[in-house]
């Protein structure tokens, strides 16, 4: 963290004129002579991961939860309503100051419920037939589907500029129920 000093008066407020110096970099803000009730960055990570992320959701092709075996299953991440998803800024206050927290994806695990998974990606999938994220099941199941995702993000301090957090979290993603079926070969005659 940058150090910076600037001369105030007995109540704490600046005096007029008065610049801001620049002192140098501190790893430990909290060891800054009069660094009483100061904004850490131990701070703002306990914020980042108490941050409401949304939980990712997949949303499946075939359709109506159900798909066939030896056949491409077509599989997308959803962002759902509640929680921030990556982009949306999460405001709250920390010892009188102003903190944005603008979570990123960082990445992607789709766990497809059979032993197998794919990734990690930044691949959001898609539907069928543009999507670039696909799986064949081999035998039948009933598979809980979900998409992971590992979220990175930025942080703002009363409106200053964006700074990447120095971490990252992870959110397992909401189980879909996925029936994999078998379809069989059947002779009529008319």
């Amino acid at each position: 963290m940058n150090v910076w000093r600037q001369q105030v008066d007995a109540a704490n407020q600046p005096l007029p004129g008065a610049a801001w110096e620049r002192l140098g970099f501190t790893c430990l803000p909290d060891l800054v002579p009069g660094a009483d009730n100061v904004l850490t960055a131990a701070m703002i990570l306990k914020q980042f991961h108490d941050t409401n992320f949304a939980h990712p959701t997949v949303s499946v092709q075939p359709v109506n939860g159900r798909t066939l075996v030896n056949l491409p299953t077509y599989f997308e991440l959803k962002w759902p309503e509640a929680g921030f998803q990556p982009d949306e800024v999460d405001t709250t206050t920390l010892i009188g100051r102003q903190v944005r927290i603008k979570p990123a994806l960082k990445q992607a695990v789709y766990v497809f419920g059979d032993g197998q998974s794919f990734g990690p990606t930044t691949s959001l999938g898609g539907p069928h037939p543009t999507g670039d994220v696909t799986h064949t099941y081999r035998s039948t199941a009933n598979a809980q589907v979900r998409v992971d995702v590992t979220y990175s993000g930025q942080f703002s301090v009363d409106g200053g500029p964006w700074i990447d957090v120095p971490g990252e979290a992870t959110v397992a993603g909401d189980p879909f129920p996925l029936e994999v079926l078998e379809a069989h070969a059947q002779l009529v005659t008319r």
